[in-house]
């Protein structure tokens, strides 16, 4: 997929105190860190599928709501539609399908580790495409951040082996993905609100995910669903795909693509944290140290 045919200039140099864009960026960071544990949950009730097709309908279905109340549904010209479309498939179809049967034939360390190359992933996509520069201050944060989410995932033991190939390819593919997304967004430019880029990506990307799990939504047994696993579709389709979807391209138009992508460092960290609140999960001495680096990776990228 091409994304270059509408690159903006790189935005200005980041200014050292904390902006709108960094505390929506760590708020999101927050919510999508744990989500896993209500997913997690709610999986114990639902098949993978039939909880993707749920999930990803009622967050498309409000989100088409959304658009036509605050904006209205306006005519695009045919190159911005056909971009959109591409990124609606690319950024929520595949990705969805790879993220969530990758994670079903592999273990979550294995996810995690494997996902931990994205903004690195996102950083070079968006600096050979002309969409974002490769600064010095932002390759020095990656170097940081991205060791630290290596040392948080590994220290649960990941084992990549045969049983769990096809699922590990499945997690690089949604990473691939995300990626491709990310720099996507960024792309289009200013003339989109983030409101719209992220409702339209994800109508255009919705029948796909729905039309996968259909069948799952099927032989769904409703009396075997309990509440909580109920609030777990409704909440993780609000909150960390609509709400925190129109967050994020909204930053990503605001700060760039890649230094939007190295605060999804911390995703592992909040994940540990909550796995340890929640679970009662320990987080060892190398997730520590993993922790210390990401955020000293974020807090580095941040510089002049």
């Amino acid at each position: 997929m091409s994304t270059t045919s509408t690159a903006v200039p790189a935005p200005a140099a980041a200014p050292r105190t904390f902006s709108l864009s960094d505390l929506t960026l760590v708020f999101i960071v927050i919510i999508w860190g744990t989500n896993y544990t209500v997913v997690k949950e709610a999986l114990s009730s639902f098949p993978p599928m039939a909880f993707m097709a749920l999930r990803f309908g009622l967050a498309a279905t409000a989100m088409a709501v959304v658009l036509h109340t605050r904006e209205g549904w306006k005519p695009l010209p045919r190159a911005t539609l056909l971009k959109l479309v591409a990124l609606g498939l690319v950024g929520n179809t595949l990705y969805q399908f790879c993220f969530v049967m990758g994670l079903a034939q592999t273990t979550a360390a294995n996810s995690g580790m494997l996902a931990s190359g994205t903004p690195v992933v996102t950083a070079l996509l968006g600096a050979a495409l002309g969409v974002d520069r490769l600064r010095r201050p932002l390759a020095m944060g990656l170097l940081l951040a991205v060791p630290g989410m290596l040392l948080i995932v590994s220290a649960r033991g990941p084992e990549l082996d045969a049983s769990t190939r096809q699922g590990d390819f499945l997690i690089l593919g949604a990473s691939l993905c995300w990626a491709i997304y990310t720099v996507g967004i960024r792309s289009i430019g200013p003339e989109l609100s983030a409101l719209r880029i992220t409702a339209l990506t994800m109508i255009t990307g919705a029948p796909g995910v729905v039309l996968m799990g259909l069948p799952s939504v099927m032989n769904l047994k409703l009396e075997s669903i309990s509440a909580g696993a109920w609030f777990g579709v409704v909440y993780s389709a609000l909150i960390p795909l609509v709400l925190a979807y129109v967050v994020w391209s909204r930053s990503v138009q605001a700060v760039g693509s890649s230094r939007t992508a190295i605060y999804n460092s911390g995703t592992p960290v909040v994940a540990a944290i909550t796995a340890w609140l929640v679970r009662g999960e320990r987080p060892t001495w190398m997730q520590a140290v993993g922790a210390l680096l990401v955020i000293s990776g974020v807090l580095v990228s941040r510089r002049r």
